[in-house]
C-alpha cells in the first residue's frame, strides 16, 4: 500500500491546503494521513494561533471534507510529541506502524525546492518517496527537473511531482490577518469558517447569538459530518417553502431547519452532559435513545449559546416526536425533515404531495409513518408521538 504524508500548521487549513492533499489521488496512493504539527522546527507558531487542540479538529473536518475515493485519516502523532516536531521522527514512527507499506511524503514548491536542508534529510529520503506539488501553472517541469535530479544523487531519492493549476495561493500568516479584520472567508471551506467562529478563532470574535444566517449554516455545519449536510441544506429550504406557503416566519423556520441536527454527531454522555449543563429533563425512553436525544441537546444549544427565540427552540425539541397541539411552526420543521429533497425512502413522495394540500394530514402521516417504523423495529414508541397523533385524529374528528 502506498501511504501519502501530508503535514503542516494547518492554522488554519484552507483550500489551499485542501487541493494540495487532493494530490494524493493524483499520484496514485491508496491512503491518506493528515499531520499537524505540534511545535514546526522552521518557525514559531503566532501568539494568534489556534491551540493544538484546536488545530487538530480543524484537520479533522478538513479530512471529512475532501471527499476522497481513498481513505483519509488525522494522527495527532505531533501534536502528542513533546519538542519540535521534525519530519524524520514523524516518518519513522509510521514506519514502525506499516513496516511493509511505502511512504510518500506530500510537500509544496517551496518545500520540496529546500528538502537538503531540513532536519536529517537522509531519513526523510529512506523513509518516504517525495511527492511534490506545484502551487502555480510556473511550477512545472523546469523547476522541478533540476532538484529531482539532485535529490536523486545525493540522497537516492525518490520524487514523483504533479502540478495543480489554479492552487489557492495564501499564506496563513495573510489569512488569520484577514480573518482578523472580517474578511477571508473566500479561501475557508464552510465548516472550517464555521468552527472558527464557534471557537472565536484569530480574533474573529463573532457573537454567536447573532449570527447571520450564512454565519449560522457555517457553525451548524462545522458540527456535524459532511454527509449530513445536503439533509439539513434540504431541511431549510423545505421549512422556508413552507412558511411561505403556510404563513410562518420564514426566518425561524430557517433557522430551526439549520440547527436542528447541531448535536446528531454527539455521542450518549455528551448528549447527556448537554441536558443536565442546561436543564433538560429526560424521560426513561430519552435517555436511553440516541435518536432522540439530539432534538432535545440541539434545543438547548439553539436557545442558550445561539440566542435563538423560543419559538425556535421548541421547533427543535419536539422534531423527532412530535407532541400534542404543535405550533405551526413546530409542524413545519417535523415535516420538513421527513420531506425534503434528499429522503429516499419510499413514502416520501406521498409526503411532498401532502404538505402542499394539506399540512396537519402531512405531519399526521408522519407520525404514523414513525409509530409503524418503530414498532416493525421493535423499539418503544414514544408517549409524545403518540399523544401528537392522537391530537390531530381529534382536531380533525377522525378515530384511530
Amino acid at each position: 500500500m502506498k501511504i501519502g504524508v501530508y503535514g503542516g500548521t494547518f492554522d488554519p487549513p484552507h483550500l489551499g491546503h485542501m487541493a494540495a492533499a487532493r494530490a494524493a489521488q493524483l499520484a496514485g496512493l491508496d491512503r491518506l494521513v493528515l499531520i499537524p504539527d505540534g511545535q514546526p522546527p522552521h518557525k514559531d507558531l503566532s501568539a494568534a494561533s489556534a491551540a493544538p487542540e484546536q488545530r487538530l479538529e480543524m484537520t479533522r473536518i478538513m479530512a471529512d471534507r475532501l471527499h476522497l475515493d481513498i481513505p483519509v485519516e488525522v494522527s495527532d502523532l505531533e501534536v502528542r510529541r513533546a519538542g519540535k516536531s521534525y519530519t524524520s521522527d514523524t516518518l519513522t514512527a509510521l514506519h514502525r506502524q506499516h513496516p511493509k507499506d511505502e511512504l510518500w511524503l506530500l510537500m509544496g514548491t517551496d518545500m520540496f525546492l529546500t528538502l537538503q536542508y531540513w532536519h536529517d534529510p537522509e531519513t526523510i529520503t529512506r523513509l518516504a518517496g517525495i511527492c511534490a506539488f506545484g502551487r502555480t501553472e510556473g511550477d512545472g517541469e523546469d523547476l522541478f527537473a533540476p532538484q529531482r535530479d539532485y535529490l536523486a544523487r545525493r540522497f537516492g531519492a525518490r520524487v514523483v511531482t504533479v502540478t495543480l493549476p489554479g492552487l489557492v495561493e495564501i499564506s496563513s500568516t495573510a489569512l488569520r490577518a484577514l480573518l482578523a479584520r472580517g474578511g477571508g472567508r473566500e479561501y475557508l471551506d464552510e465548516s472550517i469558517w464555521g468552527y472558527i467562529l464557534r471557537e472565536g478563532l484569530y480574533g474573529t470574535k463573532a457573537d454567536l447569538k447573532h449570527l447571520s444566517l450564512e454565519e449560522l449554516r457555517a457553525v451548524s455545519a462545522s458540527m456535524v459530518k459532511s454527509k449530513r449536510i445536503p439533509h439539513i441544506r434540504g431541511t431549510e429550504e423545505t421549512a422556508a417553502h413552507l412558511a411561505r406557503r403556510w404563513g410562518a416566519d420564514e426566518n425561524a423556520a430557517r433557522q430551526a431547519a439549520i440547527l436542528h441536527d447541531c448535536t446528531k454527531y454527539y455521542t450518549l454522555p455528551q448528549q447527556l452532559t448537554t441536558c443536565a449543563k442546561y436543564g433538560i429533563l429526560l424521560d426513561d425512553i430519552e435517555r436511553k435513545t440516541l435518536p432522540l436525544l439530539h432534538a432535545k441537546s440541539g434545543a438547548a444549544l439553539a436557545r442558550y449559546v445561539f440566542g435563538m427565540p423560543e419559538a425556535v427552540s421548541e421547533a427543535i425539541r419536539w422534531h423527532t416526536t412530535g407532541k400534542a397541539d404543535m405550533t405551526l411552526l413546530e409542524k413545519i420543521l417535523y415535516i420538513a425533515d421527513y420531506a425534503e429533497p434528499t429522503r429516499k425512502y419510499s413514502w416520501a413522495a406521498e409526503l411532498r404531495e401532502l404538505i402542499e394540500t394539506d399540512l396537519d394530514a402531512a405531519v399526521l402521516r408522519g407520525l404514523e409513518i414513525t409509530i409503524e417504523h418503530t414498532g416493525r423495529e421493535g423499539g418503544p414508541i414514544h408517549y409524545r408521538t403518540l399523544e401528537a397523533r392522537d391530537w390531530l385524529l381529534a382536531e380533525r374528528g377522525e378515530r384511530r
